[in-house]
């Protein structure tokens, strides 16, 4: 693996002030049309950059590479290198159909009879 601060990045993303999940999607929409290899470092100032960044690599198929110098001290700089073939995180058209919103759990009255308190109206008055 080369040292992540002797990289040049292909691209940075500004992710001051996001937290975990805006950060993430910030970064999933910025190197949508990056090509594999393609090296980015992200600036970020949330303190659990550490542990998302090299899980979401983990998940996704890309390569963490680590810290890098930052320039500023109020932020840390991390990077990454893409992958050729990264496993997708955004849910397909296919995965989003009709039939999700249709099924026979949207409603208590079919869930199955263990499912269901054994109290289905209170208790009668004493």
């Amino acid at each position: 693996m080369t040292a992540p601060n002797s990289v040049t990045p292909d691209l940075t993303v500004d992710g001051t002030g996001l937290l975990c999940v805006q950060l993430l999607l910030r970064l999933r929409a910025q190197i949508a049309d990056l090509p594999a290899g393609a090296v980015v470092h992200i600036h970020t100032t949330d303190p659990a950059a550490p542990l998302d960044l090299p899980a979401w690599c983990h998940l996704t198929g890309h390569e963490y590479l680590g810290p890098v110098p930052s320039p500023a001290p109020d932020r840390e700089v991390y990077a990454l290198r893409l992958t050729s073939a990264p496993v997708r995180t955004r849910p397909t058209p296919a995965s989003c159909s009709s039939t999700a919103t249709t099924s026979a759990w949207t409603s208590p009255s079919t869930w199955p009879s263990s499912s269901r308190s054994s109290r289905a109206s209170p208790p009668p008055a004493v």
